[in-house]
């Protein structure tokens, strides 16, 4: 039965454990720094996204740009209060894909991972791209080399944040207050302007204005909400990244949430009554936000502090992604729909296997649109909608089980939510659709199809193994050791004085092919082992053709049909050089062996790896003692 939690439940501190790792996770400040970027960055194409549209209908239809702002502010006033509860609700992270889970049903929170991861992976490609776009834009010599540029900042961003979440938000702290202080104070002067003091930036380019446009109609008006809303994204990265804040986590989560959700609204409205007070126009190859500042603080050294924080925030704002994925990655791999790897956490609170996926993906969008903004930017913001409509739906039915103090009027402002998400990702799809996003219509059930995938592999897995069920207890069988040999050695030495330790019974075994010189050195290393006297078997395996790892398979299948009672055990001696790059000189035999045995047959495979280290004196002690081994043992599951 699943347990759920109140709001006042998750805020109280005394009911969380002690944060042992505190110092490697995030406070409400720094959490506002590292998850709020994406949605901070925003404000660079929000508004101009609702210009652009009622720019269609000319100067009557950029009257409603502030009508249309307002009603986006209003939803993410919704957003905002819905998801500060969903953090209550659901402390563990998970946004969206965990209301899902407990209240939609196993497949609707899969398509809301999807959503997430997509989304996730679109916005470091284009917040990268515009970054960079930003900069080409200020220096156009550079354009050229844009794609170059964007791999370089993508690696920069991952450098950081495999350092912890916590670096990358004090990195990106002092960017961030640049960039949001710039646009307040661009705001509050442009309030007290008249009219605008330059406009240097847009002299000499076009106009994108309709000319004999005097109406507005409501589908317009909704294309221009709708692709509004893009200024929408990265509002639910807080409620995924939960468990990255120190304790009590959900506390400083909500805080960071409603500071996200004040400043960006105060962003977005100051800008819209700025364009409106202006007048602003579109044109091409100058940002609404470049006239704006161009408007407000005239063409001087404010204009370029403007757009240089502008240039930074956007390509940063990918940070976005690499603090809410791998949280989502870590409970996807949980609840076995992703690789357990996934759910792995290095030192720093770092889940490294997360942030390198996400950056190599990044990477080959990246390549695959050459480093421009306009390919990537039609598939954007599609999969954050979803996310949106399930994750208010889902509350919705959590308001009604719950029962709490006014549940009613919390579960009509989800409903309320739910709907206009929904509206909007679908008027975003239907619009974008020719553009490109189709191609988020056929990831979507197919990132869903491989989810269900691995589910399915880990359950055979645990079926296999018995997860969940008490096993026999274990027993005694008798164990033949089978250890390949080629030469005499102290390797083969070591080898042997292993397998005695670990079998019943040992044999050496030795590979002989055909031609006269390998005829002659298994003859020689007959005679030798004969000198030598071991008292281990050593057992001639002829091969008709140049092959080395099937006739030890097929030894191994042989005891096994004549002894079914005997746990095999294949032991493979391998030289481990002093230094990396002399593993290139080795001839791969035992790599070769271990990979023929796994396929064909369950024996056991341990592979006995004898450090060359420093210079010993031949039969010292110290140079063929237990330091100098090391091993590893795997077995296939019969």
């Amino acid at each position: 039965m699943t347990t759920l939690t109140t709001e006042k439940d998750a805020v109280r501190g005394a009911a969380e454990p002690p944060d042992a790792g505190a110092r490697h996770k995030l406070t409400a400040v720094t959490g506002l720094a590292a998850l709020s970027l994406d949605a901070m960055a925003s404000v660079a194409y929000g508004p101009e996204a609702i210009v652009l549209v009622l720019a269609a209908a000319g100067g009557y239809g950029l009257g409603f740009t502030l009508p249309v702002t307002l009603a986006i502010a209003g939803l993410l006033a919704v957003l905002v209060a819905s998801y500060r509860q969903v953090i209550a609700a659901f402390p563990d992270g998970g946004g969206s894909y965990a209301v899902a889970k407990v209240h939609l049903g196993r497949r609707t929170s899969l398509v809301a991972a999807a959503s997430l991861v997509l989304d996730y992976v679109l916005n470091v490609a284009v917040a990268v791209t515009a970054g960079v776009a930003a900069l080409t834009s200020a220096f156009p010599g550079l354009y050229d080399d844009r794609l170059v540029i964007c791999l370089g900042v993508l690696v920069l961003v991952t450098g950081v944040n495999l350092r912890g979440i916590v670096d990358s938000a004090r990195a990106f702290i002092v960017p961030t207050a640049v960039f949001v202080g710039a646009i307040l104070v661009m705001v509050v002067v442009g309030l007290f302007r008249d009219a605008p003091v330059s406009a240097a930036a847009s002299a000499g380019h076009a106009s994108v204005l309709a000319d004999d446009a005097t109406t507005v109609g409501a589908l317009l008006l909704l294309k221009a909400f709708a692709s509004g809303c893009s200024a929408l994204t990265g509002v639910e990265a807080i409620a995924n990244a939960v468990p990255s804040f120190r304790t009590p986590a959900a506390r400083r989560a909500m805080r960071a949430e409603v500071a996200l959700g004040a400043l960006l609204g105060v962003m977005l409205i100051g800008l819209s009554v700025l364009i409106s007070r202006f007048g602003l126009q579109p044109v091409e190859g100058v940002t609404v936000l470049a006239q704006l500042a161009d408007a407000s603080l005239g063409h001087d050294w404010a204009f370029y502090v403007v757009q240089f924080a502008t240039m930074v925030l956007l390509a940063l704002s990918a940070n976005t992604s690499f603090g809410g994925l791998p949280v989502l990655l870590k409970l996807l791999a949980r609840d076995n729909y992703v690789p357990h790897v996934f759910g792995l956490k290095a030192d720093r609170q770092v889940h490294r296997h997360g942030v390198v996926w996400l950056a190599v993906v990044s990477a080959a969008l990246l390549v695959f649109s050459g480093g421009d903004t306009n390919t990537l930017v039609p598939l954007f913001a599609i999969g954050v909608f979803v996310g949106f409509t399930i994750a208010q739906t889902g509350m919705v039915l959590h308001w009604r089980r719950a029962r709490g103090p006014r549940w009613a009027g919390k579960a009509v402002l989800n409903g309320l939510g739910a709907v206009l998400t929904g509206v909007s990702a679908i008027v975003v799809t239907a619009t974008k659709f020719h553009d490109g996003a189709w191609l988020i219509v056929i990831a979507l059930p197919l990132l869903v199809l491989s989810f269900e995938a691995v589910h399915r592999a880990y359950g055979r897995i645990g079926e296999r193994l018995g997860v969940g069920r008490v096993p026999a207890p274990p027993h005694r069988e008798r164990s033949l050791v089978l250890v390949p040999v080629s030469s005499l050695t102290r390797l083969t030495s070591e080898a042997l004085t292993a397998a005695v330790s670990l079998g019943d019974e040992v044999r050496a075994v030795t590979v002989c092919h055909p031609d006269p010189e390998d005829l002659a050195a298994t003859e020689a290393l007959e005679r030798d082992w004969a000198l030598w006297n071991p008292g281990v078997e050593l057992v001639r395996l002829p091969a008709e053709r140049r092959s080395l790892g099937r006739p030890v398979s097929a030894y191994v299948r042989a005891r096994r049909t004549a002894e079914p009672g005997t746990r095999v055990t294949v032991l493979i001696p391998e030289a481990e050089p002093e230094h990396l790059w002399q593993r290139l000189l080795q001839n791969q035999r035992g790599a070769v062996v271990a990979h023929a045995v796994r396929r064909d047959t369950d024996a056991v495979i341990c592979r006995l790896r004898f450090r060359l280290g420093a210079r010993q004196p031949v039969g010292s002690p110290s140079s063929a003692g237990p330091r100098n081994r090391r091993g590893r043992c795997r077995g296939r599951t019969a």
